[in-house]
């Protein structure tokens, strides 16, 4: 049973994530007389991942930070699996909550087994189960335990420390992580690594996440809705990616998506959301898997020069003929809309 189990009960049966609740929740701070946040409210699902997207100065981290009591609410209500975590210890919910920032902060005088283990030490777990986490944690951010254990932070290259980083906040098994540009700081090439890599934990781990970030193309990628800010957390508009994309509620939400926004919506749709073509006999020309999406199609599209693509599946068979009107008709044909639930 996770630790986890003490202060969130749904937490006792998975190791999945769990519910949160915003409720009214403004910070006010001294001496300021506008507020920081203002009336914020948001229900997010067990396992969901939640982009907050918006400029500097908006809100976002701070809003992030009062899941956690980094910073302390001045009204308002904030519930995790219907706790309500203002009634916990500080301490007690931060043990409980995996976090991770951009500029990761691990500590530069522990190995990284040490950093790794620190939430569950303070938990009091045993010796032979930490070394087991630890190890398993590693293997789970593809560093080779016999490899990195053992190093310090500074042997360590950016895109290795914000996977450490990451395996340090999931330590203790925790349903809910928040996340604060963790790959802001890493070159565009890292950065795109490290999103799959996170998209690739995620889909196992299952666990509730609020992800600050300024790149909407980042939130596309990652989020499964987002949450677009303005000034003192207001939200914009909050649905799913490709909702956001095929109709953005205003022009400021607009200004955020900028130009391209059908081939960001290619992006999300996987081949098999065209309707294929029929395709007589074996292979020929050029091919494409079922599961790459509609962007990398049209690119092969446009490199090859091909009138069309034969879709294979994972074993090599035929499904069917994917041409330049079948990805236009998909964009049509997907769905734009689901429930939004603030």
């Amino acid at each position: 049973m996770s630790d986890t189990s003490r202060i969130f009960p749904s937490s006792t049966n998975t190791s999945g994530g769990v519910s949160i609740e915003l409720d009214g929740v403004t910070k006010v701070y001294p001496g300021q007389s506008v507020s920081a946040v203002q009336d914020f409210s948001m229900r997010i699902q067990p396992g969901e991942l939640i982009m907050l997207v918006g400029p500097s100065g908006c809100g976002k981290t701070t809003t992030m930070k009062m899941v956690n009591r980094i910073i302390e609410p001045s009204s308002g209500s904030i519930r995790i699996d219907g706790q309500d975590v203002l009634g916990l210890s500080p301490d007690q919910l931060r043990r409980h909550i995996g976090y991770v920032i951009q500029q990761i902060g691990l500590f530069p005088h522990m190995t990284i087994a040490d950093n790794i283990a620190t939430v569950p030490r303070l938990l009091k777990w045993p010796k032979k189960r930490i070394n087991a986490r630890v190890e398993e944690l590693l293997e789970t951010v593809q560093l080779d335990p016999s490899v990195f254990a053992k190093r310090f932070p500074r042997q360590l290259s950016g895109g290795q420390q914000q996977r450490a980083g990451v395996a340090r906040a999931l330590a203790a098994d925790p349903p809910v992580m928040l996340m604060d540009e963790p790959f802001g700081a890493t070159d565009p090439i890292t950065r795109e690594k490290l999103q799959a890599e996170f998209l690739r934990l995620q889909a196992d781990i299952g666990k509730t996440i609020i992800f600050v970030t300024h790149d909407f193309d980042e939130a596309v990628r990652l989020g499964d809705r987002i949450a677009v800010l303005s000034d003192n957390s207001r939200i914009e508009q909050f649905d799913t990616p490709d909702a956001i994309l095929a109709a953005p509620a205003n022009e400021y939400v607009a200004s955020f998506i900028g130009s391209g926004a059908a081939l960001k919506r290619l992006a999300l749709l996987t081949v098999t959301a065209a309707a294929l073509a029929p395709a007589a006999g074996p292979a020929t020309g050029p091919t494409v898997a079922a599961t790459a999406t509609l962007r990398d199609a049209l690119d092969q599209l446009v490199v090859t020069g091909a009138d069309a693509l034969t879709v294979l599946d994972e074993d090599g068979r035929v499904l069917g003929r994917l041409r330049h009107a079948d990805i236009s008709a998909a964009l049509t044909r997907a769905p734009r809309t689901q429930p939004v639930t603030l």
